[in-house]
């Protein structure tokens, strides 16, 4: 929420001029400002002043430099800081939208599809943290936001960075319900111990009970240290994966990359092993014998912090982990997609389960548009029905099965032109979807006038709503996803559905009472493309030619009769324009 400012709040920091405050912490207060280019930023202004203190300067430039390693990708992107005013600041990326903790205290808990999106996004963004040499070290629901595009983590200013220098950040900082038990006991705090954080925020996503909760920060610390929590109503694969985020011993933890593989359905036995920081010099020991009088010391205002120095010229360096060993599914076994084909016979394709006429089902029985498409290309690529398995992805977990080497290729409404800074390789497209709108056909609504003064129903990620609204004024209406705009339009409490026309055709054509049409729009291109490894030119130019040929022997066209027939729409059955590999 953003709160107006007050009358000692600054009305511009660095460049930014400032509009409202978006919290305040222990760090510091955070406001949300904007550049002279439109740039919006959470610029948190800290508690700390560095006037004449060079060494805490130096940290803190080292502090920046580690946050700005930092790949964007689920995290927010460090855009500025200054270091010379007597309050320093860092201005981060504005990520739009609540906080966990916020979405489960007004909404409940997170569950199927939802819930999986949380685990595999932010063990992205941890993976991408610990890879820039970084320990989070504040891992927790309020430092996870629920944006458009998927959960971001964010706050990397009290991290510890691991580098060649040698040199850590001066303040161990942690919220006790999710501290992990080297945070409380003193000992050395690396990688896993962020790790640990993860499991707890994931127990928390999916039941809405803090996992470590307690009357006191005795009882809590005491929980976190002895005790265990019952994982049993999380779903597979993340119940065992958080089973073991949340052992007692960091080396018994698995690394950030490791819990995305897992997630993602690849666990290998050649999975690096933790991340250990090299000894040093032991931290003052905060909980003795007496546990209680010892936690009443160690909580300031509902933060954790102690002093912690390397021995003069000790430089902590991870310890090296195992590659992983090279699988029949992994990249590294091929030069190529089609060599793999040619070879095994087989191939993995990653696919939607959610879509109905496109991809809707388990992965022994999904069935669609795109499962069809991919049949036909590996039969061109010599690969046998009973070599090709379907695994589940989502447009959130998509490009990562392809890096990780869950499947050989990915067809799951994945748009070349919304795309293509991915880093896979685009082969196609297979077809030319566009935005347009559903309407009832007993509505009589045939022309885009017609729509004007009529209800939109507007998703709450959507942008094909937005080119809608630009082009007719339209009352909007909002709704949850595809499936609950279809409900208030078949109950009558909208009068269209904005979207890609081929999505919009396959919820419409599973409906038997009603009679749906596609009204005609054509507002904008949407290229459904083939996902390969990035660099995989070699399988893109034979996929190439197996999608020419499935649109000039008319198998495009009985394929898209057969899963969109019964709705009054007119699919592209020409073939669509090709991209480059």
């Amino acid at each position: 929420m953003i709160v107006p400012l007050g009358p000692g709040d600054p009305k511009e920091i660095g460049p930014f001029t400032i509009s409202g405050q978006l919290g305040e912490g222990g760090q510091g207060i955070v406001y949300l400002g904007e550049n002279q280019a439109g740039e919006r930023a959470a610029i948190k202004l800290l508690h700390v002043k560095f006037t004449g203190d060079a060494i805490a300067r130096s940290r803190f430039a080292r502090e920046l430099r580690a946050a700005q390693r930092v790949a964007s990708e689920r995290t927010a992107r460090v855009i500025a800081a200054d270091l010379q005013g007597d309050t320093p600041y860092i201005a981060s990326e504005y990520i739009e939208g609540q906080s966990l903790r916020h979405a489960v205290e007004g909404s409940g808990p997170l569950g199927g599809a939802e819930l999986d999106r949380l685990a595999v996004g932010t063990a992205t963004a941890l993976t991408a943290i610990h890879n820039a040499g970084i320990v989070h070290r504040d891992f927790k629901p309020d430092n996870v936001l629920l944006a458009a595009d998927g959960p971001r983590v964010v706050d990397f200013g009290i991290a510890r960075i691991i580098d060649s220098t040698g040199t850590i950040t001066s303040r161990a900082v942690g919220t006790p319900a999710y501290m992990a038990p080297e945070q409380i006991s003193g000992d050395d705090i690396g990688p896993a111990t962020d790790v640990f954080a993860w499991g707890a925020t994931m127990a928390y996503a999916a039941t809405g009970q803090v996992a470590f909760g307690g009357s006191s920060i005795a009882v809590v610390l005491n929980r976190i240290l002895n005790h265990d929590i019952d994982v049993t109503p999380l779903p597979e694969p993340l119940r065992g994966v958080v089973r073991a985020c949340l052992n007692k011993a960091p080396a018994d933890r698995p690394t950030a990359d490791h819990i995305l593989a897992r997630l993602l359905g690849r666990a290998d036995e050649g999975a690096p092993a933790t991340i250990v920081l090299p000894p040093q010099r032991k931290r003052r020991r905060w909980l003795p014998a007496g546990l209680a009088v010892g936690a009443s010391v160690l909580v300031i205002g509902g933060v954790v912090a102690a002093t912690q120095l390397l021995p003069s010229g000790v430089t902590p360096t991870p310890t090296p982990t195992r590659s992983p060993t090279p699988t029949r599914n992994s990249p590294s076994a091929f030069t190529s997609v089609f060599d793999k084909a040619a070879a095994t016979g087989k191939l993995a394709i990653g696919v939607r389960n959610d879509l109905p006429g496109l991809a809707l089902g388990e992965p022994g029985t999904v069935s669609g548009f795109e499962v069809e498409v991919a049949r036909y290309i590996a039969d061109k690529l010599g690969v046998p029905a009973s070599g090709v398995s379907f695994q589940t992805v989502s447009r959130y977990t998509r490009e990562d099965a392809l890096k990780l080497g869950q499947v050989d290729l990915v067809l799951a409404t994945y748009s070349y032109d919304d795309h293509k800074t991915d880093e896979v390789t685009f082969a196609g497209p297979y077809y030319q979807a566009r935005t347009d709108v559903l309407v009832r056909q007993d509505a009589g609504i045939t022309t885009e006038a017609q729509l004007a003064g009529k209800r939109l129903c507007v998703r709450k990620d959507s942008t094909s709503a937005d080119q809608v609204l630009a082009r007719v004024k339209m009352t909007p209406v909002a709704g949850g996803d595809y499936g609950d705009c279809m409900n208030l339009l078949k109950g009558g409490l909208v009068d269209a559905v904005p979207g890609d026309d081929l999505m919009l055709a396959g919820f419409a054509n599973r409906e038997r009472t009603l009679k749906f049409r596609v009204l005609g729009l054509g507002l904008d291109d949407i290229r459904y493309a083939v996902a390969l490894p990035k660099g995989d030119t070699r399988t893109c130019v034979p996929i190439r030619q197996a999608i020419l040929d499935m649109y000039e022997s008319g198998a495009a066209r009985t394929l898209l009769k057969r899963f969109f027939g019964r709705v009054a729409f007119t699919p592209e059955t020409d073939t669509p324009e090709r991209v480059a590999c």
